[in-house]
């Protein structure tokens, strides 16, 4: 095993400035990191987890909490997240947070409490008051990303507001008979997205004039296959004629895009399609979307739970809006006249 002594006798520094310079805690300049590092590099030296612990009161590991890890969005963010903590030299530890109580109860009563984390981010899990009371007692850094909550630093986005923006995109080009792929009630636990994302397109609806019409309505379980599915049954249905859809999962409108081939319908000719998400195939199927940047929402949350660790407690709890964007592409036109 190569010593720490050894790596300073390479970079020509003390012990103290290697220790700085691989644990990223206190000044170092530039230069003398770079040489630092690449004496360790060297070496192949690797700092000693227990040992950087003991030193610094720091596990460099942080636990994320995630209700999903078979959905491409969740893991698409915590791919972002990985990425970006990897890059400082942190681990991450994965909790599933389910619906189930006594499971919940287990995380927060246990396996938090073993002193192996050094802040948790939350990715769409609604924390309960006492949830939310259990991560403060943990005296540790929280950022939430997905809602809102008063006590928890939260990297927010609008769900309703981006709903109105996919809506408005098909209203604007004419779409009067839009109908929408929502969700199924167990996809609807933690802050109701789909639920703000239906509230979202009933209210650009209102706004234009136009009726929700309750047989343009389909729930799906935010699949490729649920997608399939539903834009078959509302297409199938007698007198229903959208000319467009507004599904409220990039993967559930890839699979409206797939329904509606198989249907015999020209996209975008006969019919519209738009998603939300950013999937990773939506320009391969030419999907327009509304993007609100996956990767990208992990590796905020990853910088912002690290700034957090430098940061003093009383200046937590601030609430980030998270970007997003209409992209369009080939499955949405204007009707025609």
């Amino acid at each position: 095993m190569v010593s720490i002594d050894e790596v300073a006798r390479a970079a020509g520094v003390s012990t103290a400035t290697v220790s700085r310079a691989l644990s990223g805690r206190g000044h170092v300049s530039d230069p003398t990191r770079a040489r630092v590092e690449a004496a360790a590099k060297s070496l192949g030296y690797v700092v000693s987890a227990s040992a950087s612990s003991l030193a610094s009161g720091r596990t460099r590991n942080i636990g994320v909490l995630v209700p999903f890890l078979d959905r491409w969005f969740f893991s698409t963010v915590l791919s972002g997240i990985a990425t970006a903590l990897q890059r400082r030299g942190y681990d991450i530890t994965l909790y599933t947070l389910t619906a189930d109580r006594s499971q919940r109860r287990e995380i927060f009563d246990t396996f938090l409490r073993r002193q192996r984390i050094d802040g948790v981010i939350a990715i769409s899990i609604e924390l309960g008051e006492e949830e939310t009371d259990l991560l403060l007692e943990l005296n540790l850094p929280v950022i939430a990303i997905g809602g809102p909550n008063a006590k928890l630093t939260t990297l927010t986005v609008e769900d309703a507001t981006v709903a109105r923006l996919a809506t408005e995109h098909l209203i604007a080009l004419g779409h009067h008979a839009i109908a929408h792929i929502g969700a199924s009630p167990e996809f609807d636990i933690d802050f109701h997205i789909p639920t703000q994302r239906r509230q979202g397109f009933e209210q650009a609806l209102a706004d234009a004039g136009l009726p929700a019409r309750p047989e343009l309505y389909e729930p799906a379980d935010f699949t490729i296959e649920g997608g399939f599915r539903a834009a078959k049954q509302i297409l199938g249905r007698p007198g229903a004629n959208p000319t467009a859809i507004f599904a409220a999962s990039d993967e559930m409108a890839i699979g409206a895009l797939l329904a509606a081939r198989e249907l015999g319908y020209r996209v975008p000719e006969d019919l519209s399609v738009i998603g939300i998400d950013g999937h990773e195939l939506g320009e391969f199927f030419r999907l327009t979307t509304v993007d609100q940047f996956p990767l990208g929402q992990g590796e905020r949350a990853a910088d912002a739970i690290l700034a957090e660790l430098e940061m003093p407690q009383g200046e937590r709890g601030a609430r980030s809006d998270l970007p997003f964007e209409l992209i369009v592409r080939g499955s949405t036109s204007r009707l025609p006249a």
